[in-house]
């Protein structure tokens, strides 16, 4: 009996049609602006990491949502597919990383400006943060796995992608949404 080779698993599957060229920049950029900004930069330094990871995250989720769905959603299942093919890999590594710095830098900035973050427009930018998070790491990221894990299984099931990215969109529309309204709090916080 000849031994079937071992097929790659998910995460290495996903690395690799993500680019690594495309993960250090997605993943090394972001994180290092923020290590170099909490350790060796000025308030401005960690004001600016905090607002172009979250413009970049906010502008992201607001295109996926309200631009590309419903440009999707008028595609034949096939022609979503392969886009999905392409976007899910690139999209599982940057909007974590996004997420997570534009969080970790607005809630340091915040400490280092002396808010309390149990006072009322502190307290709703956390909470808003924390609806973000939870759809982001509970709802999105598990959406694109499985997204992905289909496109790696021997006969993918071309609905089943069509709808999972279709609801991954419609999340990022959800996502854009909350953003704009943490923006409102932030803006209502500092004026």
């Amino acid at each position: 009996m000849q031994k079937q080779p071992e097929r790659p698993g998910v995460v290495s599957s996903i690395i690799r049609a993500a680019s690594p060229v495309f993960i250090l920049v997605a993943v090394g950029v972001p994180v290092g602006a923020l290590v170099y900004a909490m350790n060796f930069g000025s308030l401005t330094t960690l004001n600016y990491v905090h607002i172009m990871t979250g413009a970049l995250w906010t502008g992201i989720d607001l295109f996926m949502g309200f631009v590309l769905g419903p440009v999707l959603g008028a595609m034949a299942p096939r022609d979503r597919a392969a886009v999905f093919m392409r976007l899910v890999p690139r999209m599982t590594f940057l909007m974590p990383v996004l997420a997570g710095v534009t969080a970790t830098a607005g809630i340091e900035l915040a400490q280092r400006m002396g808010f309390s973050l149990t006072s009322p427009w502190p307290l709703a930018a956390l909470i808003i943060t924390g609806l973000l998070a939870l759809q982001g790491f509970g709802l999105l990221l598990p959406n694109e796995i499985r997204i992905f894990r289909e496109l790696l299984s021997d006969s993918p099931d071309i609905d089943k992608i069509s709808r999972l990215g279709m609801r991954t969109a419609m999340l990022g529309g959800v996502q854009g949404v909350l953003q704009l309204a943490i923006i409102f709090v932030m803006a209502s916080l500092r004026f």
